[in-house]
């Protein structure tokens, strides 16, 4: 819990303070006097002035904003000798430069996060796949246990796989855009090329959760069908299985992989005897087990137990200097255009609301990717700050992209929104907001009681 709070204050404070030095750093370029710079809202803990400055630093007591005050005639009185530092008395392109500079501070975090992930080098799974879930895309264009992907082609583009989380990926994206993927495989030595074909514009991606890897059929890389950390007074502990015993088949049914195992325990729903042959010190074995059933909201299901599977083969991804910079921009911007799409769909239906996360949903992720390492909190750090770049530059009232769109008015008529109309489109935005707040906030919730 404790982890949890630090990594999601941590996580909050560095986004908050990037994407408000982003407008204070380009206002102080263009001559503008800063007031305040404020991370966190309400009552100000600790204050202080830079030497040198007219500008007040402040941490606040509520961590959920921040805001950079800048001398502004619409705001208070301005002596005329400070006029021409006013903000509203900045030429139109200045005031541009000076809304767009938050959010796409954010962006430029993201793609030096990711650029600094490419450059360390990260352990990930290898992209060799378990077995299809039966019946599944997966199992009907013809993938296998211990498949290799190599690359994947979408678009016109041919992607290099270098791990399960960039299979993942594409996965994901050819779903939610109705793309389909061709994929070039081999088998776990990288022999007997073959491409396949998954008809992802069949699959209709309403969310992005556990269920659509389920729905195309790859849900995990492969790892042996290995038994592990069998519990006491356990069906697995009953029917004499050790760590370490290696399932061979069940019922006659081949094992090959950890996933089809778990599958078929918890297939069993109706805690009948399964015959497993087992090989343990070089020796084969046939021992009874019987799953015990349990209840669950999603339904029964059988489980024995004990651990399935070992850790998958792990790979290193790093890339060089420039590689990494490119890969780093790309991702950035790939995540972006997704995030992007996936608001469009909600917007007319074609995605569900549920895919809206708040704070809750947010710090268990932080408190999560920290627990699992560096990379992880960062791969972490990079995603919300896309997000948090992306959604300020929606065109929405009270957000950065609602000014911009201000000022794209005033461009194109060559006179500003009158006070009326702004203070107007201020309330709707705020509505909105408080609406997609409430909406996340619901989704958090059940979230956690579904868990």
């Amino acid at each position: 819990m404790l982890l949890t709070l630090v990594a999601f204050l941590v996580a909050l404070g560095l986004l908050i303070a990037i994407h408000e030095y982003g407008h204070y750093r380009v206002a102080v370029a263009c001559g503008v006097k800063v007031l305040r710079f404020s991370i966190g809202m309400g009552k100000p803990l600790l204050r202080w002035r830079k030497k040198g400055t007219d500008t007040e630093f402040v941490i606040a007591a509520l961590p959920l904003g921040g805001y950079v005050k800048m001398l502004d005639e619409r705001e208070g009185s301005v002596p005329p000798q400070e006029r021409h530092l006013a903000f509203n008395t900045q030429p139109l392109r200045s005031r541009v430069a000076i809304v767009a500079a938050g959010p796409l501070a954010n962006l430029i975090l993201a793609v030096a996060l990711y650029s600094l992930i490419n450059w360390l080098g990260v352990e990930a799974p290898k992209a060799v796949i378990a077995s299809p879930v039966p019946g599944s895309m997966a199992e009907q264009a013809g993938l296998q246990a211990q498949d290799w992907v190599q690359s994947a082609h979408i678009q016109g583009q041919t992607e290099a796989i270098r791990s399960w989380d960039d299979l993942r990926w594409q996965l994901t994206q050819g779903a939610l855009n109705g793309q389909d993927l061709q994929l070039h495989v081999t088998d776990a030595r990288g022999l007997h090329a073959r491409p396949v074909l998954l008809p992802l514009s069949n699959i209709q991606a309403a969310e992005v959760d556990a269920a659509l890897l389920s729905r195309i059929g790859l849900v995990a890389p492969w790892m042996p069908a290995v038994v592990g950390d069998v519990l006491p007074d356990t069906p697995a502990s009953q029917a004499g299985l050790r760590d370490g015993d290696a399932v061979l088949a069940v019922d006659g049914q081949p094992m090959h992989d950890g996933a089809q195992l778990r599958q078929t325990i918890r297939l069993n729903t109706q805690g009948r005897v399964q015959h497993w042959a087992i090989e343990r010190a070089g020796s084969t074995l046939t021992l009874p087990v019987t799953p015990e059933v349990v209840q669950s909201p999603q339904g029964p299901y059988g489980r024995i137990g004990a651990m399935i599977g070992r850790a998958p083969e792990m790979v290193t991804v790093q890339y060089g200097f420039i590689d990494g910079m490119v890969a780093g921009a790309s991702k950035t911007w790939e995540v972006a255009i997704l995030s992007l799409r996936m608001m469009g769909k909600m917007l007319v239906g074609e995605a569900s609301v549920k895919n809206l996360s708040g704070p809750l949903t947010i710090a268990d992720y932080a408190g999560k990717s920290a627990s699992m390492g560096l990379m992880q909190y960062l791969a972490f750090l990079a995603l919300i700050s896309v997000s948090l770049g992306v959604l300020n530059l929606l065109p929405l009232p009270v957000l950065d992209g609602g000014h911009l769109m201000y000022y794209l008015w005033e461009a194109v008529t060559g006179h500003p929104v009158s006070e009326s109309w702004m203070q107007g489109l201020q309330r709707v935005g705020i509505g909105i907001l408080v609406l997609l707040m409430a909406v996340a906030v619901f989704n958090d919730i059940q979230r956690l009681f579904a868990a």
